[in-house]
This record gives structure tokens, sequence and C-alpha cells, in this order.
């Protein structure tokens, strides 16, 4: 009997599925599909398989196969059908629904000329008990993910990059798997500016501090999680309070403070401070760079790849090292995660530097860093369509390319998030702080 297995059906978004087609007259072909609707538009992957000698398809082990124009992917990939879906619409990039307690849907279906089955597979950020609070008290804005069960638990404070916002998906899907999870928002959220430009550090240590006072972790673990800027951050604060971080990680961070760049706020200008302290800008790397340009960004037609400019800066040694995160005086375990491709800065190279700089002061904690060669600036989590990494950015307008190719980002995004679980174990388990 001609039957579609997947397995299992309904799960989190992180969990692989078994994706099989059994019944099949051995050497037939087989057309499978994956459909999801995310905020109304429909994705789509698709591959043409042929059955093996004992009549089945698994996409664990075979292949598509070639010349086929339809064909979304071309490897051998367990969950290649879903990394691999583009959107009914070009400008499409939202890959959740507006609420995380939503569930992706995807329609998984398999014909055989007039053989036919089909499955609903749901992937879920939010396991069952895990509870969502909005905070906007003590001039704190953000969402807290409580897992289920009895607490106390581990923390960690989840921050967004250059596009703002609040993270609930990623800190969702932390509190899923044991912690309680912080997204907190800094920019383009509400109560605070919508752009990056004049952001103080003491909102991060008051937002930790009052995370540690209303909710206790368990060992007193708050780790930092963050996004390119908020990569840039993570450092940042780790160097900062040393005392009040208990682990970093930094996906596709930067080496360096940077200047607003494309979230700035147009009256300060792209080259304005980032970040405060008391008040007081932190040196970027722009300020006085003999070197620095933009037109390396801004010359040829769209997409523009934002990396090149940032090499420029890089040029001016004393510029540099005036701006250096003083990653040295983090007191706590590190995470680094970056792209060979990253097409908004040199993440693989800032991390390098970073790795550099611990090992020239006998940094005692651990240190790890995964650089995924072909992938760009977006490393997310497991299991989400890697297609689309020519956008319009959110603040700026400007349309640029975050570099990478999908199935690299689809490795980074499944390699990265394992990384990070057994990371946060270590880093828990030796109780830091």
């Amino acid at each position: 009997m001609f039957r579609l297995i997947v397995e299992p059906e309904h799960g989190l978004i992180d969990t692989p599925r078994t994706i099989r087609v059994t019944g099949v007259p051995p050497g037939d072909e087989v057309v499978i599909s994956a459909t999801t609707v995310r905020q109304g538009i429909r994705w789509t992957g698709y591959a043409v398989f042929q059955a093996d000698a004992s009549g089945k398809v698994d996409t664990a082990l075979h292949a598509p196969l070639e010349n086929r124009e339809s064909t979304t992917y071309h490897s051998t990939s367990r969950m290649g059908l879903i990394w691999s879906q583009n959107p009914q619409l070009d400008s499409a990039r939202q890959l959740f629904n507006q609420s995380v307690f939503d569930p992706l849907r995807t329609q998984v279906s398999a014909q055989s000329g007039l053989l036919s089955d089909s499955v609903e597979m749901l992937q879920t950020l939010v396991d069952d008990g895990v509870k969502r609070i909005e905070v906007e008290e003590d001039d704190l804005c953000g969402t807290i993910f409580v897992p289920a069960g009895e607490g106390p638990f581990p923390a960690i404070v989840v921050l967004n990059g250059s596009g703002g916002g609040i993270n609930e998906p990623r800190a969702a899907l932390y509190a899923s798997r044991g912690y309680l999870a912080f997204a907190l928002g800094y920019f383009k959220a509400p109560g605070r500016s919508d752009f990056i430009s004049n952001t103080e550090l003491r909102y991060f240590e008051n937002a930790i501090n009052w995370l540690r006072e209303n909710y206790r972790p368990k060992g007193s673990f708050v780790a930092v999680s963050g996004q390119s800027r908020g990569g840039e951050l993570a450092l940042l604060l780790g160097a900062t309070f040393p005392q009040i971080v208990s682990a970093v990680i930094a996906y596709v961070p930067s080496a360096f403070v940077h200047s607003a760049q494309n979230a700035a706020d147009p009256e300060l200008g792209r080259e304005g401070p980032t970040w405060l302290l008391d008040g007081k800008p932190l040196p970027h790397i722009w300020e006085g760079n003999r070197y620095a340009s933009w037109e390396p960004y801004e010359d040829g037609p769209a997409p523009h790849r934002h990396e090149l400019a940032m090499r420029t800066a890089l040029e001016d040694t004393d510029a540099i090292e005036r701006a250096r995160i003083r990653v040295e005086r983090i007191r706590a375990p590190i995470l680094l995660l970056s792209g060979g491709d990253d097409g908004s800065w040199p993440s693989s190279l800032y991390c390098q530097q970073i790795v550099d700089r611990l090992k020239a002061h006998d940094f005692p904690y651990e240190v790890r860093w995964l650089d995924i060669e072909k992938a760009g600036h977006q490393i997310l989590f497991p299991f989400v369509p890697t297609t689309q990494n020519i956008h319009i950015h959110p603040v700026s307008m400007i349309e640029h390319t975050s570099g990478g190719e999908a199935e690299a980002d689809a490795q980074a995004n499944e390699q990265s998030w394992a990384e990070v679980r057994l990371f946060l174990g270590r880093a828990f388990n030796k109780g830091r702080v």
C-alpha cells in the first residue's frame, strides 16, 4: 500500500522528522512537497525522487533526482523539504506566525502516478506548560517565557540585532528546552526608541538584575545570547558587567564596537554612536577612522553587501584598537557562531580575532567557536526556510544580502543549535555564578 510517513507528526520545531514513502513500485518516481502557511503566505518545498529496490523513498537516505526544474534542493537532507521552501511572494520573510503559540502547519504530500497520500506536520515553538509573561515595568520591555514544571530554572536573556524588536520565537524555544528566557527589547519595541542609536548599557544591567531579583534563576545562572548587533552586545555586556553574566552566546558577532549603521537615528547618522555607558558614548570603529568608507556597500546594483564597507574600517589599526571589545574581561564561558560567507559583516574574521585575543590573555574559561564555511549572517535554529537571504533592512530600507547558501545556512542552523544546547548545559553544570 502506498503510504507517506512523517515521524513524529507533531513536535518542537527543532525536532528532526523522518519523511518516508513506502509501497512504491521499485524505480518509479515520487513527487514529495511540503507547504507551510506562514502569516498568510504559502511556502513550498518540492522534490522528485526515485523509489529504491524495496519500493521506498526516505529523505534522510535519498537525494532528489537531478535535472528537475521545480526541485527546490538537490542533496540528501532529512529536512530539505522545509529549509528549501520558497515563499509565494518574493518579498515574504516572516518564518513564524504572529503568536508563538500558533504552530506551523505543513501539508506534506506524496504522489507517484495515480497513487497519493498526505500528512499534516506540526512544528511548535512552545512546549506544553510553558508560560508567556509580558514585561513592561521598571523601564523594561520584553517577554518572559517560563518552562513547564517546578522551578527554579537557569535563565537566559535573548537580544535581537539591528532589526530591533523582541525575539519571542528564540526565547520560546529556549523555554521549551528548560531555560527561563527573557526576550528583551531595546529598540523598535514598546516604550523604546525606534533606533539603536545611543542605547544605554545600564538598561541591560538593570534587566539582568531585575530578572535575578524577580525570578531567582537556578544557581543564579543568567546567560546572554545575541544575534549580530545583539552578538556584539552580548560580548559587551559580559565584558562590562562580568559579575552578573554567567555565559555568553554570540551569534555572528563583531569583535569591535560599531557605529549605529543602518539602524541609526537619521538625525544622528549611521556613523553616530550605538552604545552609551553612564551617558557617555563608547568609542566605535568608524570614529576617527582614516580609511572607513561606505562606497563598497553603496556602489553597484542591489542587493548590496554591507560586509564590504566593514572591511575598509579594519584598515585603520588605531581605530579598531580603540573600538575593540575587551573580551578578556568576561568571567564566563563564551560560545561564538559565525558564517564564512557573512554578507553583513565579516563574522568569521571577527570571531577569529576574539579567539586570538582570549588566547593572548590566557582566558581561563571555555571558548567554543563554530564557523560554517558557506553560511551567511542568518543563523537561527533548525528546520526553518533558509532561501531568502536578500531583504530590505527594516530600519534603513536598503536592499542587501546577508550572504550564505541555503544548504549551508540550514546546516548552520542545525549545528549551531546543537552547540548552544550542549554549551549551556556545560556552563550551567559548572555553576559559574
